[in-house]
């Protein structure tokens, strides 16, 4: 892998990684743009303990262009956009419109690609694994920032998601603080080590691969399974099989056996529905450990939700009156049934 790091025509830092080690990256951001304004400011709530990022900025940000107005792809034909050259492998920036800036944190935008009209599920796994290698070293840069306590890679993919941008791509969310959910995760972990002994992330994944009856795959390095108290209709946890508690820390056969892995999981979301279906949209997110909390650290485990907002062909799950207002999920499709589909449509 090749990193070159430069900077756009407003100050934003672009880093571009590279398969070949002798890629060149010259290419100067030509557009006469403003310096970012930024509105976002942190808000603690005090009934329920939760961070909110409050950005108005945001609302300015660019909705659904047309493909010849994509502002993720590469820099062609006289039309300027965020990637000043006329190709890449991956490249990452800082966002224009971020949910989090300043001393509240930092977004960044993820384009695995510079084909406009793919998919994740589409690259190859030399491709996959620079992702992955753009993921780390990011996961590192970030966890340096003084205001920065937890770093979460995600993809989100199909409008019905949210996405506003069709390009292949992710963002990478740099909080200023341990988001809810992690904290979640590790109380029970605590309790979990103060009743037994043992790791609840090791057992979750002993317990499941004991069953067998919610795995989806599983390899030497890595394993994946539909979780026993699912939220979304098609959810699937991927977990290393040696539990570390970030990026950083996988070891080479896992990194080296993850893009196999996941290209897999990606293409069977897109036969769940049958044939000519459309893409499925989905959510993929790694949990990674706060880098700020050394004594929980050691018993997080790093893993990657995959899910979907769809539940049946033409049907959403939306998030009604018991998700939204009370936090209590109401799954249709049983776990067991959602990972005997999984396990229908391998490849």
């Amino acid at each position: 892998m090749k990193k070159t790091s430069t900077r756009l025509a407003d100050g934003r830092e672009l880093i571009y990684y590279d398969i070949r080690d002798d890629t060149v990256r010259t290419a100067a951001d030509p557009r006469p743009l403003p310096p970012v304004a930024t509105t976002s400011e942190i808000r603690h709530d005090r009934l329920l303990g939760d961070d909110v990022a409050i950005a108005s900025h945001r609302q300015a940000r660019t909705y659904l262009p047309p493909a010849d107005e994509c502002p993720l792809c590469p820099s062609r034909d006289g039309r300027h956009t965020e990637i000043p050259d006329s190709s890449y492998d991956v490249a990452v920036f800082e966002n224009r419109f971020p949910s989090l800036a300043g001393g509240s944190g930092r977004c960044e935008v993820v384009c695995f690609t510079a084909d406009h009209d793919t998919s994740f599920a589409d690259l190859t796994e030399e491709h996959t694994a620079l992702v992955l290698d753009a993921w780390t070293d990011r996961t590192a840069e970030l966890s340096h920032l003084p205001s920065v306590e937890q770093v979460y890679c995600f993809e989100n993919r199909g409008v019905e998601i949210g996405v506003t941008l069709g390009h292949p791509h992710g963002q990478i969310y740099a909080f200023p603080f341990t988001t809810p959910r992690t904290t979640r995760m590790l109380d029970s972990v605590a309790r979990h080590h103060t009743a037994t002994g043992r790791n609840l992330f090791d057992d979750v994944l002993a317990d499941e691969l004991g069953d067998g009856t919610r795995t989806v795959l599983e390899t030497d390095d890595w394993a994946a399974f539909v979780p026993y108290a699912a939220h979304w209709p098609y959810e699937v946890h991927l977990y290393p099989k040696r539990r570390v508690p970030d990026l950083l820390a996988l070891d080479d056969a896992a990194r080296a056996g993850f893009p196999a892995v996941y290209l897999e999981l990606l293409r069977r979301f897109d036969r769940i529905f049958g044939p000519g279906a459309p893409p499925t949209p989905y959510i993929s997110a790694w949990h990674q450990a706060p880098f700020t909390r050394p004594a929980e650290r050691a018993g997080f485990g790093l893993h990657l939700e995959l899910f979907t907002v769809r539940r049946t062909p033409g049907k959403l799950k939306f998030l009604a009156g018991s998700e939204s207002g009370m936090s209590v999920f109401i799954n249709d499709v049983p776990p067991e049934d959602a990972a005997r589909r999984l396990r229908e449509v391998a490849s």
